[in-house]
């Protein structure tokens, strides 16, 4: 082979591998952007789904009872706050097939202002669908938070061993004063408006801080009775230990009118509503909606972490 030759064996090889690495270039390329693509799909049906956009169709032309779980300690930052249960809620009251609405309670309270809003919509959603009626069905305990959602409810079902009530208001903290006088500890504060440090755990209790804190507890507990009559009227028995913060079993909550029943969701999806086909549209958080909150929060903390360098 001569000189000429062999650069024209050499030039076809190398072409011929070059054209190799862009073939499987495009294969890799083509299979990263469906696997991209798959993952954009399985992103928008977890984050939409969880949203309440996509839910089972059910049985065709088949109505079906509408389920919203009520799980835990009801806070903003739990998976029993107001702005999951309410988003659950409109789900299921605009769903075309709903014939009735059980929220199922498991909690044993948390913030009056989250359980407040959860009621204030409740109510609001069944003046704007008449037709739809809503059930609330207590499983282990409903109790404080938890009961004053579950009375914006048409009727109220628990099991007979349920545990139901605490309707009152409690404020707890300690007192270390003395302690740290007994340790020899030295306690600094500096304060900008006279009751900044009200019910300050380091200080003696001032009477007039003990006052003002009855009248908020007061202010709510009273918030607590008058929804709690407003939403039950007359099947409340006239009994004042009902408003004391004691607890009762299902079965005792039915003699009070605590409660209007006893039975399970199932129960009340096949008997009460008629439905016997459950959906469940509790919204929830996914490990999507984590991811993100923790990706915001870490980003957060690099903005503030760069600005600081550039500020030092």
């Amino acid at each position: 082979m001569n000189g000429q030759d062999f650069e024209r064996a050499l030039v076809s090889q190398i072409a011929g591998e070059f054209l190799k690495v862009q073939r499987r270039a495009r294969r890799w390329n083509i299979f990263f952007k469906s696997l991209f693509a798959l993952y954009i799909l399985l992103f928008l049906v977890a984050y939409l789904g969880a949203r309440g956009r996509f839910w089972p169709a059910g049985i065709p032309g088949e109505r079906h009872t509408a389920l919203i779980d009520i799980d835990g300690i009801i806070s903003a930052d739990s998976e029993a706050n107001a702005d999951f249960i309410v988003a659950g809620l409109r789900a299921a009251f605009e769903h075309r097939r709903t014939a009735g609405i059980i929220l199922r309670i498991n909690s044993p309270g948390g913030s009056p202002v989250q359980a407040g809003y959860v009621n204030d919509e409740i109510r609001r959603l069944r003046k704007e669908h008449p037709d739809i009626p809503v059930y609330a069905v207590i499983s282990d305990i409903c109790a404080s938070g938890g009961y004053y959602i579950a009375v914006a409810a048409d009727r109220i079902y628990a099991d007979k061993a349920s545990i139901v009530g605490s309707i009152g208001v409690i404020m707890a903290g300690f007192g270390f004063a003395e302690a740290i006088d007994k340790l020899g500890i030295e306690r600094r504060v500096r304060r900008a408006g006279d009751n900044k440090d009200f019910l300050d755990p380091f200080a003696p209790l001032r009477e007039e801080d003990a006052q003002h804190a009855d009248q908020l507890l007061q202010n709510v507990y009273d918030q607590f009775v008058r929804v709690v009559k407003e939403g039950r009227g007359d099947r409340l028995k006239d009994d004042p230990r009902i408003f004391s913060g004691l607890v009762w079993t299902g079965e005792q909550s039915l003699e009070l009118g605590l409660i209007d029943g006893l039975g399970s969701a199932g129960y009340v999806a096949r008997e009460v509503i008629g439905a016997e086909d459950i959906l469940d549209f509790t919204r929830r958080e996914n490990y999507i909606d984590r991811f993100a909150r923790r990706l915001g929060s870490a980003m957060a903390q690099g903005i503030y972490a760069a600005l600081k360098t550039r500020l030092q």
